[in-house]
């Protein structure tokens, strides 16, 4: 009896790993095929045959309300796809020590409420992030692709981005997000509000350690998914592989001589 009933819970666990993983995946997929129709828009932009379409899609010319949501939407959808592959982690942990917890929230229920916090958070960093592009826009230094065209910006976003990474408090919110377990034993809350306060506050350790590579979009352009891919891997290395540590040094070290080079070239 009690091995069938083990049986049972154990079944009833992996299928609610498979569920969330598979949501996960969806979710991911849904925003990385966004990011592409986005940045085949924006790369028509060039073309007069195709700048109705990409007008449809893209903030263009001077900016409003109706541009700064295509921005906003543009944001949020972009650290879904970058940041959800690295939290995944933080929520199967969380999905499995919620099925050990007093009987209420369902663990998938529970997921998705510390999700949605984590996405919160996320969507305020979004605002920030296109208020400083739509002032990077009326100031000239960001280009019709989205992309910097100043060489001191560049440089000084590279420089800066490389020094955080061997700071203090970037360490602290790293090992929050590197240790799903310990961050779970000290944060947890119980219910739907306690599900969403934990995601914010993993969300908040999240963006503390990774706006500044979010910043470096400006960079490469904000729609060059190879320069998308590049600094998810990164976010993903650091806060997921065992030598995360090392690694997030090593992208500051390649991220400062970048900045240096081009403030020396540029």
């Amino acid at each position: 009896m009690l091995n069938a009933l083990a049986d049972a819970q154990l079944a009833r666990a992996r299928r609610d790993r498979r569920l969330v993983g598979a949501c996960l995946v969806l979710l991911v997929a849904l925003a990385w095929l966004y990011l592409a129709i986005m940045a085949e828009a924006t790369a028509a932009m060039e073309s007069p045959l195709h700048s109705a379409r990409a007008m449809w899609l893209m903030p263009m010319g001077e900016w409003g309300a109706r541009e700064f949501a295509l921005g906003l939407a543009m944001w949020m959808v972009m650290m879904v796809g970058m940041m959800v592959p690295s939290a995944a982690p933080m929520l199967f942990a969380y999905l499995n020590v919620s099925r050990s917890r007093p009987a209420g929230l369902s663990p998938i229920a529970a997921t998705a409420a510390f999700l949605l916090g984590y996405l919160l958070v996320w969507g305020g960093f979004s605002v920030v992030a296109t208020t400083a592009q739509w002032a990077l826009h009326t100031t000239e230094l960001l280009g019709p692709t989205m992309r910097s065209s100043s060489a001191s910006l560049n440089a000084l976003l590279l420089i800066a981005a490389g020094v955080y990474q061997f700071l203090p408090i970037k360490n602290v919110c790293l090992s929050k997000c590197r240790l799903p377990l310990g961050f779970l034993l000290t944060e947890w809350r119980d219910g739907w509000t306690g599900a969403v306060r934990m995601g914010l506050r993993h969300g908040a350790f999240c963006v503390g350690c990774c706006w500044l590579l979010m910043a470096l979009l400006f960079v490469a352009g904000v729609m060059n998914l190879l320069w998308i891919a590049l600094l998810s891997a990164a976010v993903l290395v650091e806060k997921a592989l065992p030598f995360g540590r090392q690694a997030a040094r090593v992208v500051g070290a390649l991220m400062i001589a970048a900045g240096l080079g081009v403030l020396v070239l540029g």
